[in-house]
Order: C-alpha cells, then structure tokens, then sequence
C-alpha cells in the first residue's frame, strides 16, 4: 500500500479491482465502509463475477478477467481526451515533460530491441535523451511529439470506449460511468483510491496491469495524498514482510537485489545500482545504496565483513539466471535437483500445473517440510484416487517433517498490507514437538556449521564466519533480530558537520536509516525497517491509536517503514510552495523553515520547495514515471496481451502479429508452453478466488471451517448450466490441458455471459481452499488445471485466467 487501511476513510472515490476486498479482506474493508457512511464516497467494483464487494457497491461493472489493461488503458484515454487531470500535478510531479530517445518505437505490439528467440529485449532505447550536461531533456510546454506526454496520448489513443467493449466485455455506457465516476477526483479537492489484489497480480501481465491503475493515479493526482494511493492488499498478514526481507530468488532485504554472474566486482555492482540524478537538485535516495548494503553485509558477516574484502561481497551468491518458483519447479522436473525445503509453504496446492510438480516432487532425493500442519506437499506421495494419483513405490524421495509453531504461538512482528510492523505476542506454547521457525533454522545452521569446522568443504568461509552473535546460538530471540534488523552502530559515529561531536555511540540501537554508514560503522539487517527498534525501544509494540489531525495519522500505533511514514510520497500532496492542495486533508506543509503535519515528510525536512527538488525522491528524475524506463520487462508503456491461454486465439490490438498476441516476455518454458489448451477444445475461462469461510489452505483442518464451507464447488452462470444442462448441486468435470478436478456445481447468477469480439464468453469462477488433507470433504487442488507461465518481472503464476471445458461429471 502506498497509503494505509485506515486512510481509506478519506477517499472520495474507491475502485476495487482485481480484488474482492468485502470477501477476502473483511476486517480492512471496514474502512471502505467509513469511507460511504461518513464521507459519501462512491465504491466502484469491475471484475468477472459480481462478488460480495460489488453487493454494496455504488457501480458494478463486469469484465472478461486478463483484460483489465485495455480497460485501464481506456480510462487513461478518457482522462487525456476529457482533460480530467490534475494538471499542476502531472507537469511538475511526473515525466511528462520528459523527451524519449528518438531511436525507441513500437510496432504491431512489440517495443524496440525485442529479440525473439530469447523472448527479451535489449531495453537501450528505453530511454530519455541526454543534454550535454548529462541531465534528460524536456519540454516543458508539452509540444515535442517524444515527450512522455504525446507519446502517452498516442499509445492510449487506441484504447476507444468500443475496443474496451469489444476485449472487455464492458457495456461502453458502463464503461464510461466508471471513467466519469474516476474522473471527478482529478480536482485537488477529492481523492480516490485503488484497490486491488492477486486478481492482479496474477496474470502473465500482473505487474503492468498494476502500473496502468498507477498512470491512472497519477493523471489524478491520487498518489501521495490522502485518501489516494496504489493499496496493495495482502493475502497473508506477512506477506509484505515477505518481499521488505527479500525472500525472492533476485532480492536482498529491504528491496536490494543480488548479484548477478558478471558482477564480480563489487564497486561495479554498487555504481550500477547507484541512480545518479536526471535532473539538476534532485534526491535520487539510492545513492545511499552502499550504506544499505554494506550495514547488511556487517548485520551478515560482522568483522568478517571488511573493507579490503569489499564487506565480504564475495560471499554473496553471483546469479547466471533467476531461481524464481517457476525455475526450481523447471529444475526439479528436468531431475537437477537434489532436495528441496518448503518453509510455510505448500507449492503442490499454491504452485501452477500439479502434475508436473508431483512429478519434479518424485525425483527429489530429500523434501523438507517445515509448517505446523500436514499440507498436500508433505503428502504429495500418497495415491488418493483421482485427487492424486501416484505410485508410490516408484518414487525415490525421503520426506522430513519439521513441525513450527504458528504465528500465535511466538512473539513477533507481522507487516501488514499498510507496512505496519505490529509486535504480537506469544497466545501459547506450541503442542508436542513443534519448535518455532527461528529455532529451527537456528538449529540446521549451527549443526551444519559444525559439520563444516569437522569435515571441511567447498566455499566454507560463508557458513563458518556468518556473525551469530546470539545468547542462545541454538535459538536465537525476535527481540535480538528485530534488533538486529532495525540497526545499530558498532562504533561512535560521528556528526557528518561536525566531526567532533558523537551523534550515536558504540552499541545504540539507530534511529533510521538516515544514520547507516559505509564504512563498517553500522549494521540494518533490512534498511528500510531501520529505527523500528529505536533507543526508545520497540516502537512496533506501540499501541496509542490517537488521531490529532483527524485524518487517520496514528503515528504511536506501532511503526510502519519507511521512518514510520504512513503515506508514501506525501510531498506529491502539495503545490509547488509547500501548501496542501486539499487543506482539509492536509498531510505535510513547509512552514518557511521545515516540513510538518500529520505525518512523517517523504522529503528532506529542510528543503526548501523553492530549490525544485521533486516529490518521489528514489527516482533519479525526482517524478513519478508513465514512461518506465528500461524497469519492465515488457515494455515502458502498459500494452494489452492476451492470458496465454486465450478464448480468442489473438490480440484484438495486434491480430496479425502473433509474438504480440500473448506476453512477448513473460516468464515460460518450453514444455509447459506446449501444454497450454486451445479454445476449440477447451472454450471457457476460469478465474480462482478465496472464500470467507476458509483461510487458503489451512482452514480445512479446522471442523468449523469446515462445517461453514464443507465441499469443493465451481461457479457456472445461469447460461452456461442451462446450455450444458447443468443443474445446481449437481457433480461438474472441469478440465484443462493439464487435468480435470469434479466438484459441485454452484449455479449462479453472480457470473455472465460476455459479448467478446461478437461471440459470448463464458467465465467460471473455481475457489482454491480444498485439497486431499484436513477434516472438510476431500477434493481436488485447483492448481490441477492451472498453467505455469509467470509475469515477466515477478515471476507471479497466471492463476487468474486459463482455458477449462465444463461439462456434467
């Protein structure tokens, strides 16, 4: 979330998709509902099924699911053609004035540099153009045919209330509601926020999906205010801890990346991450990365870590390519893998195409499972019948059980969607043998260190001199990690403008990451958590919901990163002089000699406006970007592609370049490309989706849970039952090209119809909760019929959008 779960209270406008957030986020939906009761704010839903959101919306609109750049790309349209944009917002606070490269195109759907063979592109003319004093052009009148801006207004031009129509499914008068509706925020005085979820993240174009709803934010000045913003909403209470620590195969805590094989030189590796600035007195924060970086190497490796072996750079893994979900899963197929470890993780439910992962399963050697409950995973060998059909004597690999305690059976931090860290603690003790994560892994490090000071190995200096400074090595407290993430200096460090005064002494926590050095004076195991174990001590157990500006600011209820702040970009919330654009709804102001208000500034405190200094201060050019420049894999503008497994064959923007009918650089091999399904043999879509009752797939073990929502079912309209004379509560075959799951067949007017390119389309909507595990009536993993192609930069399964045949059991 760029903003927070209560901030939602001050929209003015709420646009839900790609989510169901009534449905899957109940408790934060609240805040959805303040915003209507208190404030009349307008909820709009767009997605395929009419959900439990679109119950008590305002406007409901429906969509084929993959599609929803074309509609987004619409909206941009609109807002460009209406001139319903906020326009001292996008001249000085986006790259609109900017000037592209004169050698960039794009053609039929395909941008300059792309390469088929390697399904990449060499991204050099993704770029601004230079002055000679280094900095990019522009025009600040707007005028030059390669400024962001007309490109913009000529990539969207396309994207016309009947392509929106024709792709989408979308009524144009529907449509078109949605765009007025949008468009009355574009005036300081409203503001509107997007919601959304996996329903778009995952999509083999996930990522630019959300990038269009950002471009739709920007236009409207919606991004840095409050009740804006891009809102993120999380599966798992976790889940944005999960990606602030790096646990993706390419990242380092705090959003860092790794290596990769032709980086050997670590000065090389830094001043490539390094962003020098684009324009004249601008931030550009990441040329602090080395601080960063070197405070986690110190946080890792300790005096092991030194400045004559680069702060022990060389121990850091080199990648030849991305270890991504979708490449272990490859891997393990191919039998290139020896053992593999699934912490809290279930990949034979969660993961795409069930078949091949049984099959990669069974070529391990050793499985390790650590998580509190049996999962499909840990079971995957077991022949269940038609759920999981397997011969287990065929199959060569030793399954490990290690049994964790769940989250309320430790103390701890959980980072929310809004990026609170919220210390909880411990309810009870875990039952039987379970041990906590930490202790585990404590335990599997210190015995494999032993193993290594006994018997030696191959590149044993990571292991034996990883800094353990720990009470108890074997299991280690989240009072001494949360510690150690959030930083502290090793030495005194002194005032950078005055160098005899001490500003932090040898052993004090930090106060943020203002303090980190690069000189081996600081440790942050996660820099942007830095601060949130101050010498206050720990501000993530704070619990004062006090609220004096009235705006949802609770500033001493626990600690959100960055330094606390709530609403990222909230310099974007004023005008050039410093004042609130909405003063009702004021987030920061500049008084004449400091930033102040309601929230922490996302800004140098004492910079004067007057200087020019841009508002998004970890971009080089100081704005935000519509031109995203060599960052995507696909392209720096959004383009429409169509799911991989499409109802249409093509893409109506491109029907004769068949590269550019699905994602040209989306993340596939070619095995399981060959295994996609055609719509002659496989005519309708299914989408996936979580249920209330059930919590994904741990909730099946619980009898309740189980008791609210017992059985596996499939969603199937009105038309489409009674065109394959489905009744209701009758027994359904769903088929891919990857297999076939039975469930119940739920009949329902919740899914339509749609009018695709003049012939109907129809969608079925297929939950994900049940497995062949637990007490609620066996049925079959969802993942059964999904395919295994990942976003082009996150590597996120297309779950959303696949090709099923339906028909009587």
């Amino acid at each position: 979330m760029t903003n927070h779960w209560v901030d939602i209270k001050n929209a003015d406008i709420i646009l839900i998709m790609g989510g169901n957030a009534a449905e899957a986020h109940p408790c934060g939906f609240k805040w959805v509902t303040e915003a209507k009761a208190h404030n009349k704010a307008k909820l709009i839903v767009v997605d395929p099924r009419f959900t439990r959101s679109a119950s008590v919306a305002d406007f409901y609109a429906p969509i084929r699911t993959g599609t929803d750049i074309i509609f987004l790309g619409g909206v941009i349209r609109y807002l460009l053609d209406k001139d319903k944009i906020q326009h001292e917002y996008v001249r000085n606070y986006t790259d609109f004035p900017f000037i592209v490269r004169e050698d960039f195109t794009f053609d039929s759907g395909l941008y300059s540099g792309y390469d088929t063979p390697s399904r990449s592109y060499d991204k050099a003319s993704w770029d601004y153009e230079r002055g000679d004093d280094g900095y990019a052009r522009i025009d600040p009148t707007l005028q030059h045919p390669r400024t962001v801006y007309q490109l913009l207004k000529k990539h969207y031009s396309r994207y016309t209330p009947e392509m929106v129509e024709r792709v989408c499914g979308t009524p144009q008068a529907a449509f078109l509601k949605v765009c007025e509706l949008l468009a009355s925020t574009s005036t300081p005085d409203r503001a509107g926020t997007i919601m959304y979820a996996l329903g778009w993240t995952q999509h083999s174009i996930g990522s630019q999906i959300i990038r269009t709803g950002a471009m739709v934010q920007l236009l409207l000045g919606n991004i840095g205010v409050s009740g804006g913003g891009m809102n993120a909403l999380r599966g798992h209470s976790n889940i944005q801890g999960l990606t602030d620590l790096g646990l993706m195969s390419d990242l380092l805590p705090g959003y860092l990346t790794l290596p990769r094989e032709g980086e050997q030189d670590f000065n090389q590796y830094i001043e490539s991450r390094v962003q020098k600035p684009l324009r004249p007195n601008q931030l550009s924060y990441w040329q602090n990365y080395k601080k960063f970086h070197v405070s986690l190497m110190k946080a890792w490796w300790g005096d092991a870590a030194q400045a004559d072996n680069n702060w022990a750079y060389d121990y850091l893994p080199k990648l030849d390519k991305l270890y991504d979900m979708l490449q272990v899963f490859e891997l393990m197929s191919q039998g290139k893998m020896n053992g593999y470890i699934a912490q809290g993780f279930n990949p034979l439910a969660a993961a795409p195409y069930k078949s091949k992962l049984l099959d990669g399963f069974s070529k391990l050697k050793f499985l390790v499972i650590m998580d509190p409950l049996v999962t499909e995973t840990s079971e995957f060998w077991r022949n269940v019948g038609e759920h999981n059909d397997v011969d287990a004597a065929q199959i060569q690999t030793e399954v490990f059980r290690l049994p964790t305690s769940c989250f309320a059976e430790e103390d701890g931090a959980l980072v929310n969607s809004g990026r609170w860290l919220q210390w909880h603690w411990k309810g009870a003790e875990p039952p039987g043998e379970a041990k906590t994560d930490i202790e585990i892994m404590a335990l599997l490090f210190t015995r494999l260190r032993a193993l290594y000071r006994a018997e030696g190995g191959k590149f044993a200096d990571p292991v034996l001199k990883l800094w353990w400074p720990y009470a108890n090595p074997e299991n280690p407290t989240p009072e001494e990690l949360a510690k150690e993430y959030s930083g502290r200096a090793l030495a005194d460090l002194a005032d950078p403008k005055d160098a005899s005064k001490v500003t932090r002494k040898a052993g004090e926590q930090l106060a943020g990451f203002a303090e980190l050095r690069d000189d081996g004076s600081t440790i942050s195991g996660c820099w942007i958590y830095a601060g949130a174990w101050s010498t206050q001590g720990n501000l993530m157990a704070r619990r004062d919901n006090s609220d004096p500006t009235g705006v949802g600011q609770t500033l001493n209820w626990a600690w959100s990163w960055p330094a606390n702040r709530r609403v990222l970009y909230n310099r974007a919330s004023c005008g050039l002089d410093g004042k609130p654009f909405n003063p009702r709804r004021s987030l920061v102001s500049w008084n004449g000699k400091a930033w102040v208000g309601a929230d922490v500034p996302d800004y140098k405190l004492d910079e004067n406006p007057a200087g020019g200094m841009g508002p998004f201060i970890m971009n080089p050019e100081g704005v935000a970007r519509f031109f995203a420049r060599k960052s995507m894999a696909e392209g720096p503008f959004p383009e429409h592609y169509e799911p991989f497994e499409t109802p249409l064959g093509y893409n109506p923007l491109h029907p004769k370049e068949s590269r550019a009918t699905s994602n040209p650089a989306a993340r596939v091999f070619a095995g399981d490309l060959a295994a996609m399904g055609k719509a002659a043999d496989f005519p309708h879509v299914a989408t996936t989706y979580r249920l209330t009752e059930h919590f994904h797939y741990w909730t099946k073990h619980v009898l309740l849970n189980s008791i609210l929502q017992p059985e596996q079912f499939v969603e199937i309209g009105e038309d489409l039952a009674r065109d394959l004379g489905i009744a209701n509560g009758s027994m359904v075959k769903v088929s891919s090209n990857r297999g076939y799951i039975k469930a119940v067949a739920l009949v329902t007017k919740r899914l339509k119809a749609l009018a695709i390119e003049g012939k109907p389309v129809h969608q079925v909507g297929i939950p994900i909760h049940w497995g062949f595990v637990g007490v609620a009536k066996p049925g079959f993993l969802t993942n059964t019929l999904t395919p295994s192609v990942g976003d082009g930069n996150t590597q996120t399964p297309e779950f959303k959008s696949f090709l099923v045949q339906v028909e009587k059991a």
